[in-house]
């Protein structure tokens, strides 16, 4: 097992900057954070400061990197995407299941297809991130997490259609959790897109007022016209 962690270490690393502990900080929540994260996700409007804290040095006060999602709301984590997609899975055959159109099948058909959504859309990312010459540490781990989020408005969405059968209902919590996913991807993406932006950038790069404007160009069409359209595929298949 330790042979077989190393290698995987070496080699993912080479693409993804991917180590184990790496990863373990995006799994390092708490009950509290958990809740509160998921209400800033639906509610970013009430939320004020949105750049990430640094964690730094005891010893020498130099910056270490950023706090892990228990220290920081702002930080990504990896728990609440994975529940949430994993609870998309279950719903959406949970709601065939009422309508009697279930089929073993299914499972295996639903996850496929949302897997493939986020592929496709990590996929988009990183042509643009490399077309637009964005880079930032541990940027493909945190792009991930912020995709996950989304799954808890439609989520929300499915239930909500589900228990009160309502064009209107649907529809209204459809437009407003997609609105709020935007609006915070939006504002905690701006560290990745915009680094230079932010006084605490890990790193320093300069970019011209053109550049500057083709992320955010790039930016507000990930979060609102890309998320438009993947959330309307996610609940539409349900």
């Amino acid at each position: 097992m330790l042979a077989g962690q190393e290698y995987v270490e070496q080699n993912l690393s080479k693409y993804f900057s991917l180590s184990v502990p790496t990863l373990k900080t995006y799994f390092q929540v708490s009950n509290k954070y958990v809740a509160r994260k998921i209400a800033l996700v639906l509610f970013p409007w009430t939320h004020k400061l949105w750049s990430r804290q640094m964690r730094r040095s005891e010893v020498s006060g130099v910056a270490e990197g950023y706090k892990s999602p228990r220290e920081d709301i702002n930080s990504p984590d990896m728990y609440i995407p994975v529940m949430a997609f994993t609870t998309y899975i279950i719903l959406s055959s949970v709601i065939a299941g009422l309508h009697g159109s279930f089929h073993p099948e299914m499972l295996g058909y639903i996850a496929s297809m949302a897997f493939a959504i986020v592929i496709f859309e990590m996929l988009g990312l990183k042509l643009g991130c490399y077309l637009l010459s964005i880079s930032n540490e541990s940027q493909l781990l945190d792009l991930v997490a912020y995709s996950g989020y989304k799954f808890i408005g439609v989520i929300l969405t499915m239930t909500a259609s589900s228990l009160m059968p309502s064009f209107m209902l649907k529809y209204t919590v459809f437009f407003y959790t997609f609105a709020a996913n935007a609006f915070f991807l939006l504002r905690s993406l701006k560290y990745v897109v915009l680094p230079e932006s932010s006084a605490n950038a890990t790193t320093s790069t300069t970019v011209n007022h053109k550049q500057r404007q083709r992320r955010i160009q790039f930016l507000f069409m990930y979060s609102f016209v890309c998320q438009l359209v993947l959330m309307w595929v996610l609940v539409k298949n349900t």
